[in-house]
Formats: structure tokens, sequence, C-alpha cells
């Protein structure tokens, strides 16, 4: 297969939006089903300033990837899952169920239609940005009684700058990314601005990110701004526990399932103390954006600790090569998770 690409400089790509050829875009108001929908160009949004979503920031997103593999075919991974936790996550927020069917029709007319823009083998992958949020008008707090969903792309390069391949991190106590019994594990837009301030605090000083804590034990881990943690003590791979403020991250899933499949590794999916995770063998963060990207340091506001040899340990190597190899189709997919497009 031939795909013929656009004029992009391939080898200077960020993680930045880049507008591309088309979106899709479909309504649906409260006590109606999502049939509604077509690719539109891409572009702009016109809202109502009383729209729920800017007011009281009724709205859920999903984040997925495209991918031009070794067998030279574009897939997407995994993007069942997504939909199932697009699924838990609107019903969460009040917004209209959209079943398997219309989720994945809209998804995948948007990557076949802005195929071109999806960068070639080895340099990047395609953005896949699923969005729906209430536009009707809104002064009291009550959910929104119409809403739209759009589906965009973007090719992107590396989500942390500079190419970061080992992670410096924060950790503090001072801020909380959420509260238990909140809205933690879903992929709401208001989750994700509690994170604003203390990672831009963090970038500042010269971290990469922050390590959030658990909002009412204070000595457990729970996750990144936008990316699941797993660390490795005594052999053993652990990351923390769902529980109600922690993200089912897609690749958080990936990574336990190689992890026990492939690996033979013993997984616990537990509390996490802190003293532990800053003398832990190896410790890494995983996600859609990030992949599996090695934490290398981590200070605190007294003292800075280097996690292991202070780069990819061997666990963690073998976790992120498997897992990129199946994405990329250099390995074969023994669990399915392969999408053709």
């Amino acid at each position: 297969m031939t795909l013929k690409k656009q004029q992009i400089d391939w080898d200077s790509l960020g993680f930045e939006a880049l507008p591309t050829r088309s979106m899709w875009k479909g309504e649906c108001s409260t006590g109606e089903e999502w049939i509604d929908g077509n690719l539109v160009p891409y572009g702009e949004v016109n809202l109502s300033p009383a729209a729920c979503v800017l007011n009281y920031g009724q709205g859920v997103f999903e984040g997925m990837k495209a991918y031009h593999t070794a067998k030279d075919r574009i897939v997407m991974f995994r993007p069942d899952k997504n939909s199932a936790r697009m699924q838990k996550s609107t019903q969460r927020i009040c917004i209209p169920m959209m079943n398997d069917e219309y989720f994945m029709k809209a998804v995948l007319s948007t990557v076949k239609d802005n195929i071109d823009y999806i960068p070639p083998y080895g340099k990047g992958t395609m953005y896949v940005r699923p969005i729906s949020f209430g536009i009707s008008k809104a002064i009291s707090v009550q959910p929104a009684s119409k809403y739209l969903f759009i589906v965009f792309t973007s090719p992107v390069g590396s989500y942390f700058k500079g190419d970061a391949k080992v992670l410096h991190l924060f950790l503090s106590d001072e801020f909380h990314r959420a509260a238990p019994k909140g809205i933690g594990n879903a992929k709401a837009i208001g989750n994700y601005s509690a994170s604003l301030f203390p990672g831009m605090q963090a970038k500042s000083n010269g971290y990469n990110d922050m390590i959030y804590v658990h909002a009412k034990n204070e000595q457990i881990i729970e996750e990144m701004g936008a990316a699941n943690l797993f660390v490795v003590s005594d052999g053993e791979l652990l990351t923390p526990k769902l529980g109600g403020s922690i993200l089912d991250g897609v690749t958080r899933d990936s990574v336990i399932t190689i992890a026990k499949e492939i690996l033979n590794l013993k997984v616990k999916e537990t509390d996490i103390e802190i003293e532990r995770l800053l003398k832990a063998e190896e410790v890494f963060c995983c996600g859609t954006a990030v992949e599996v990207t090695c934490v290398g340091k981590i200070s605190t506001k007294d003292k800075e600790y280097i996690i292991g040899n202070g780069d990819y340990g061997p666990k963690t190597l073998s976790i992120k090569k498997h897992l990129i190899q199946i994405q990329k189709e250099e390995i074969d997919d023994p669990f399915g998770w392969i999408h053709p497009i």
C-alpha cells in the first residue's frame, strides 16, 4: 500500500494540535440517541457564552492513536476500550451515552478522511480526540439539554518536550488531582484543569511533571496529571489500584496484560506508599500520549531520589518494547488489540 502523505516535516513533530482536513460533528438532545453526525471541514465551533460546558465543565473526552505500521497498514490500538470508557464517562457526567457502533463510525470515518496526515512508519502517530460536551445555555447548575460530539485528529511526535527519554518528577502533597468518590475515574475535562497549575509550577522548576498523592491518605501515591504510574519493587510490578479517583487507562491495562501474559511478571494493583516508591528499582508512567516512559528521578521538597540507575531498567524496557512492537505490528498481536483501518 502506497499512501500519499501531506508535506509535513515529520521529524520535527511535537505534541500540538495541527489542523487536518476534516472532523466528525454530531449532535444529540437529552432523551435521544446518537444517530446524527457527519464529517465537516476542520474548524472552529460556535458556542454560546452560556453553554453548559463553558460554565459548568460538562464534558468528557478520549485519547486514541492511529499508526502507520511495519506491515504498511494503518491501524488503531484497542478502540473498543476507548468506546467503553467513553460510555462510562458520559454516564457519570450526565451526557447521553453513545453505542459502540456510533462511536466507532465517527472515529474510523475521521481517521480515514485524514489518513494522509498520519506520519510515516517510525516518524510519529496520529492522535485522535473524541470529545462530547453540553452546548445548550445554562445559568443554573444543571445538565445541558443538547450535546455536541466531535472527533478531530492531529499528527504528533513525543509528548514530553525535548523528546525526554527519562523523566524527573516532583512529588508533593500540596495539590490533589482528584478526590475519592469524585470524578477522577471518568475522563472528564474538569479533572485536567486541576493539574494545570501544579504541573506548570513543576515544569517551571525544571521537572517534567507532578506525582499526585491520594487526597484522603497522603502517604500513598495515585498518578500523574495525564498518566498512570507503575513501580518495580522487590521484583514485582505494582500500580495504584483503581478506587474511584484513578483513571482506568487503556495503556495501563495493556501494560498489566503484557507483564502477566508475555513477561510472566507478578503484578499487583495495590496501595503504594511514598517510601516504597522512592526506594523502587524502577518507576515508569504510561498512557496513550506518553506511551511507556521511564522515571529516572523523583524529587520532594527536601531531597532528590535517583530511581534504580537513573535510566530504563530491564522490566520497563521490556514492557515498553513489547507494547510499541505490538502497536506498530513489528511482532504478532496475541491479544487481538490491533484494529486495521
